[in-house]
């Protein structure tokens, strides 16, 4: 694939001044990274910003990009040559991943999106399930950050009208999504709020004094009802009022619609699949890639099934209420008995296995309708919480049963669980590496693994394998109409009928998916450009070295050194094949 540089392992003689000066810098990075992201450190388990959420102002986003640019200064004045081995590649996965944090702050997407997936409200709703409440002091921080949370929805507000007041303004439907979810918690009761969770934890905690409970329920609820609430009425008044009349239809749903547009999503594509591409050859390379899968999937169909055609086979398997889940407890067992087959099979494919355990969760009611089918959210490195592989068990008579594994093998083992947690628990590298990366090397992981569980023997059977290819072609479609939209004018409709023509997702779930890729461009073309080249990484080694090939050594070796730039993983992988891994 083009934009892939040259290896970066240098076995060049170390120079102990500069592993040091690394070393130091990597560690003030990752901190850096986690005061300006205290969401992400609570995630992982990091308590030290617990009181916190970051400023979506300008100036806020202002001084985040100042502190990264100082930082990428100095990783820019270490020299590679005086680095060896894992260093090299530290230096080299640093440079790449402040780069994508300034990339991401200088698009300006921050500052007019409407994000019904990582934005005001959805995001804040989902912190209840993963911030810390142990101690007295906990709660002190959790009713510090709820309350936080309404100055950040102003800010988030401000911030849109500032942009608006420019000509910069969020699409229609996904502002519509947002809306929906605003609605739907200001309609109901407070104590159906996620926020207000915490108050039914405390009687079983240990060590706090009935003051302290009964303060911590007084202050909780008071953040919710006296500064949360209102401001989410305030946010839902100004979308319904200001900013949706205004906002881009579904004709125009792409970043070439902005000021500014087009440069950003030029950064995005670098930073999501951390090549130089442009959207034009992303968008060829997806459409050879459809026309591939087609082909696969209507020879599949046409013999499990009996389909003449892809178009007949595609209607078939979505009119078929037998291929679809009656239940949401159909739904979630299903996710559960597939991660359980998982891990019994992983031994065999892979010696480096995750101390971390992966559990099935069912996704949240405030999120279910508007969100894709699963998502996961990594463990807490000091295992108080294990990996998440979150499911939405909303509408299963929308859900088919042949998707099922591949969604199961994708979020939890032997893709995203396996991988993220296995990065997280070694010890040799600095912290940023065992937990940040480009999303090529997650999703590319993921999508990877798709396949990968079929030669594992996973599948229960050729509907199934349907799956995998339905699967496939959504990846595939996502590089059409990602780029289509984002820099080739494609209307939102556009791109649902092209979903809709190539793969075998639920047409609901088609809406979802594309109004994910609205709002975050660029992401959806890290999947393909990842299992691609993780399939040509596996191909060329395995020719290279013969009946010597080892593909536990392979994954051991994709996995070892953390989510790195694909340049960089190639790079990695060619010094092992030539028995000089750098991170033995």
């Amino acid at each position: 694939m083009d934009g892939l540089a040259d290896p970066v392992v240098s076995l060049n003689p170390v120079e102990p001044g500069e592993p040091e000066a690394l070393a130091r810098l990597a560690a003030e990075y990752w901190d850096t990274f986690l005061e300006t992201h205290p969401l992400f450190a609570t995630a992982v388990g990091d308590d030290r910003f617990d009181d916190r959420l970051s400023d979506p102002t300008p100036e806020g986003i202002a001084a985040a990009r100042a502190r990264f640019a100082a930082l990428r200064d100095r990783a820019a004045a270490l020299d590679p040559g005086l680095l060896a081995g894992e260093d090299s590649v530290t230096l080299s996965a640093l440079r790449e991943t402040i780069d994508s944090d300034i990339a991401e702050l200088d698009t300006g997407l921050l500052e007019w999106n409407v994000d019904p997936l990582d934005g005001v409200p959805a995001e804040l709703l989902q912190v209840p399930d993963y911030q810390r409440l142990e101690t007295p002091a906990d709660g002190r921080n959790m009713v510090t950050r709820w309350r936080e949370m309404a100055v950040f929805a102003d800010r988030h507000l401000a911030t849109l009208r500032r942009s608006l007041a420019d000509g910069r303004v969020a699409c229609r439907a996904p502002g519509d999504r947002t809306v929906a979810i605003l609605e739907e918690l200001l309609d109901g009761p407070a104590d159906d709020w996620p926020f207000l969770a915490p108050l039914a934890e405390i009687d079983g905690l240990p060590g706090w004094t009935t003051a302290e409970r009964e303060r911590f329920a007084t202050d909780l609820r008071a953040a919710v009802d006296d500064a949360i609430r209102p401001a989410f009425e305030r946010l839902h008044d100004a979308l319904v009022t200001e900013i949706l009349p205004a906002s881009r239809s579904q004709e125009h749903p792409g970043m070439c619609h902005v000021d500014g547009g087009p440069d950003g999503y030029r950064r995005l594509i670098r930073v999501h699949t951390s090549l130089d591409l442009d959207a034009e050859t992303l968008h060829r390379i997806g459409l050879d890639e459809i026309a591939r899968i087609d082909a696969e999937l209507a020879d599949l169909a046409g013999r499990t099934i009996g389909a003449p055609s892809l178009e007949a086979a595609l209607a078939s398997l979505r009119a078929d209420p037998s291929l679809y889940f009656a239940t949401g407890d159909e739904v979630y067992e299903r996710a559960a008995t597939s991660l359980a087959r998982a891990v019994e099979a992983i031994p065999s494919w892979f010696g480096r296995l995750p101390q971390a355990p992966c559990e099935v969760v069912r996704m949240a009611p405030f999120e279910s309708e508007h969100s894709t089918i699963a998502y996961y959210r990594q463990p807490a490195v000091d295992g108080s919480r294990p990996g998440q592989f979150f499911i939405n068990t909303s509408r299963p008579e929308t859900r088919p049963r042949y998707e099922a594994e591949a969604l199961a093998f994708h979020e939890a083992v032997p893709g995203h669980h396996l991988q993220i947690a296995i990065g997280q628990e070694l010890p040799h590298l600095p912290e940023f590496r065992r937990h940040l990366g480009p999303t090529a090397f997650f999703e590319g992981w993921g999508l990877y693994t798709e396949r990968l569980s079929d030669e594992m023997g996973l599948y229960s059977g050729d509907l199934d394998r349907i799956g995998v290819l339905s699967f496939d072609a959504w990846r595939a479609a996502r590089l059409v109409v990602d780029t289509g939209m984002h820099a080739l004018g494609w209307s939102r409709d556009r791109a649902i009928r092209f979903m809709l023509d190539h793969s075998a997702l639920a047409p609901n779930n088609i809406g979802n998916e594309v109004d994910r890729y609205i709002v975050l461009p660029g992401q959806a073309l890290a999947y393909k450009t990842g299992q691609l080249e993780l399939l040509r990484l596996r191909a060329e080694t395995g020719e290279r070295l013969g009946p010597a090939f080892d593909v536990r050594g392979f994954h051991d070796t994709v996995l070892g050194s953390g989510a790195l730039a694909l340049p960089t993983l190639r790079g990695v992988v060619e010094a092992w094949a030539s028995g000089r891994n750098p991170g033995s």
